[in-house]
């Protein structure tokens, strides 16, 4: 059996392809993980030793398999390089059409593994709070996460892409990335004890969270599903989550009472602008007026302009947007933050 130790996807794909090219079956090798003590691990082969026959110098995967490939190198399980491997062998072997088949074992393991780990990144992006620490007059922010995988450095070019002019710092248990505003640098992991303490921002966030909670719209599963109690320890706006949850049905009685949000009639839709209140299907120009001049709620009081959205009358298919972000809101443009660029 040979065995070998290494450290990420790259060095894994750059192996695979001199152990594949070499005929190696995935019976005949295992694949191990770099902090994993081998008393006798195998070399790695050179390419001189590779095989030369020019009918398998040409080792082509699609572009699918390499992108999978490389996500599930984040999952959390030593196994996950075998079971690459082993695709790998079958798919420029004789089944060249594997990942069609869903439902083959090691397909349908390599397709779970990936999707767990796009799960992961994403309440990575979600859940990541920063704290600022000043050190000599100079703001730093500083943030403590523990994924369920080893996503960091998938996740960390997001984070220098949105806070590009801060200098920041992740920490996992795993290993942790600083940003200087010019590179991510990469070094190891600590606890949770190592990360600071709670800071002014905290109580702005907190503020801010109960201020936009709406207790008509909470579903309890639904919201731990997607925000899981194991990461309520560094999100600072579940401490308000118990009394908002408990003051949820007086709260809800309340803006039913007041009609909150709610327009008394249609005029307070479609002031000045000659809609009859009994028109059910008014023109998109005319709603786009409409909304120019809506008093229907307190929305308008602080935005710069409405949003109306824009493209064909003609289309079958309509995108509506939760609410437009200040660079929507700036340019009266649908989209064109990073919600539109799928930041």
């Amino acid at each position: 059996m040979l065995q070998y130790a290494f450290v990420d996807f790259e060095h894994w794909r750059r192996l695979a392809r001199q152990l594949r090219l070499s005929r190696v079956h995935p019976q005949a090798v295992q694949f191990l993980p770099s902090t994993k003590q081998l008393l006798f691990s195998t070399p790695e082969p050179r390419q001189a030793e590779v095989a030369s026959d020019r009918r398998h110098d040409q080792l082509r995967v699609s572009k699918e398999f390499l992108s999978l490939a490389e996500n599930v190198g984040f999952y959390r399980n030593d196994n996950r390089w075998n079971v690459l491997y082993r695709v790998l062998w079958r798919l420029t072997n004789a089944e060249p059409k594997i990942m069609q088949i869903v439902t083959d074992d090691d397909v349908y393991a390599l397709m779970q593994m990936g999707k767990s780990v796009t799960r992961d990144a994403h309440k990575m992006k979600a859940f990541v709070r920063f704290r600022e620490v000043q050190v000599d007059g100079v703001s730093y922010f500083v943030a403590w996460h523990r994924p369920d995988h080893l996503v960091l450095r998938l996740v960390a070019p997001f984070f220098a892409r949105r806070f590009k002019a801060l200098n920041w710092t992740v920490l996992t248990p795993d290993e942790s990335v600083t940003w200087d505003q010019e590179e991510l640098t990469y070094h190891r992991g600590v606890p949770r004890s190592a990360a600071p303490a709670s800071d002014e921002l905290e109580d702005v966030w907190r503020t801010y969270y109960a201020n936009i909670f709406n207790p008509a719209r909470i579903k309890l599963k639904a919201m731990k599903a997607e925000m899981p109690v194991r990461h309520w320890a560094t999100l600072p706006e579940t401490q308000v989550i118990e009394a908002m949850l408990r003051d949820a049905s007086q709260r809800q009685q309340t803006m039913i009472e007041r009609s909150e949000g709610l327009a008394q009639s249609a005029r307070d839709y479609f002031p000045e602008t000659g809609i009859s209140k009994h028109d059910t299907v008014p023109s998109l120009a005319s709603l786009a007026a409409a909304a120019q001049k809506c008093r229907a709620c307190n929305l308008h009081c602080h935005a710069t302009q409405v949003d109306f959205g824009r493209g064909s009358s003609a289309s079958q298919l309509v995108l509506v947007g939760e609410q437009p972000g200040d660079q929507e809101d700036l340019a009266g443009e649908p989209f064109i933050g990073p919600a539109g660029k799928g930041d």
